[in-house]
């Protein structure tokens, strides 16, 4: 296990930098809930670049957000009420990319990802308002949306609290955590773009809420936990080992004994006892052996680092010409 004194962090003044997105640059990229909402860009030497949404009348609220051609961001927006996937630019202006799914609206949005083919999936965790109603060990209707060249519907329903999903490297699978079902699920893609049934690729135990996802370069999946700020690498056989770990054991029973006995709230994600991180929510490998491990955050101002035993597998966007997001 890696040592919690040996974490580095980049970035200054981050706000709510839950998802973290890396480039071959060395730059990253954060969700930013300052003012109207956006990206943050954290550049090599450390220094922030805020690019915030333009031209709406209420704030966004990006949870994950992807990178993709333009260059342009897509934004999860997770409102109190509203949601959807919007489109970003590197000067601010927005425009809707997915507002409403099978004719209704897009309830709050937890994730965007944007796979090698252009699709675009995004996850809905729960239906009910507040979402906090949906952090139940015995509730399942999260779900995922695809949007491609057929149109944008539903293509996994019934999951425990849908959190990140990531398309495998093959290209053949989607990865799903499912935060209060306590599991990575798999699903097989169907040659249009429907899914097969799940499967799962992992469960896990007391204190473990899986919410971040990304892969390895020998084929390992790489979840982050939040409220216990647990990093876990599954490897292609099921086994896993918990790479790093920052908790304080009595209030992370706290916290399980919510959930135990279904009375989670927002206290409960929205106050944190450890040592140096605070409360983690994703993971994206970069660096130029791609061996660094930064880390996203629910309650930080800074992303945490460290160097992984293995490299992770180059995202989509990996190459992509970024232009004048980091000037």
């Amino acid at each position: 296990m890696n040592g919690i004194d040996d974490l580095e962090f980049v970035g200054t003044g981050l706000n709510r930098p839950e998802c973290v997105v890396s480039h071959e640059s060395g730059c990253l990229f954060v969700s930013d809930w300052t003012g109207s909402g956006g990206v943050s860009a954290v550049r090599p030497d450390g220094s922030v670049k805020r690019i915030l949404a333009q031209g709406r009348d209420h704030p966004l609220r990006p949870n994950g957000i992807a990178l993709v051609p333009g260059p342009a961001f897509l934004l999860a927006h997770l409102g109190d009420e509203d949601g959807g996937v919007w489109r970003m630019d590197a000067e601010g202006n927005i425009a809707p990319a997915i507002t409403e799914v099978d004719g209704t609206p897009m309830p709050p949005t937890n994730f965007v990802h944007r796979d090698r083919q252009g699709r675009i999936w995004a996850t809905v965790s729960t239906r009910l308002k507040p979402r906090a109603l949906g952090y139940r060990r015995n509730l399942g209707d999260g779900f995922v949306v695809l949007h491609d060249d057929r149109g944008t519907r539903v293509v996994a329903d019934g999951l425990g609290f849908a959190n990140e999903c990531v398309v495998h490297p093959s290209g053949d699978t989607l990865y799903v955590n499912e935060t209060f079902g306590r599991r990575t699920s798999a699903f097989a893609i169907g040659p249009d773009g429907n899914l097969g049934q799940r499967r799962t690729v992992a469960e896990y135990g007391e204190g473990t809420f899986p919410d971040g996802l990304t892969f390895d370069a020998e084929g390992g999946v790489w979840v982050t936990s939040i409220v216990s700020n647990r990093v876990i690498r599954v490897d292609a056989d099921g086994r896993q080992e918990t790479v790093l770990e920052d908790c304080e054991p009595g209030h992370l029973e706290w916290v399980e004994q919510a959930y135990r006995d279904n009375a989670m709230n927002r206290p409960h994600l929205d106050t944190m006892k450890s040592r140096r991180l605070r409360n983690i929510s994703s993971l994206a490998f970069g660096g130029q052996d791609l061996r660094t491990a930064y880390l996203g955050c629910l309650l930080g101002d800074a992303i945490a680092h460290f160097q992984a035993p293995v490299a992770g597998y180059a995202p989509p966007h990996w190459d992509m010409d970024i232009g004048d997001l980091i000037r």
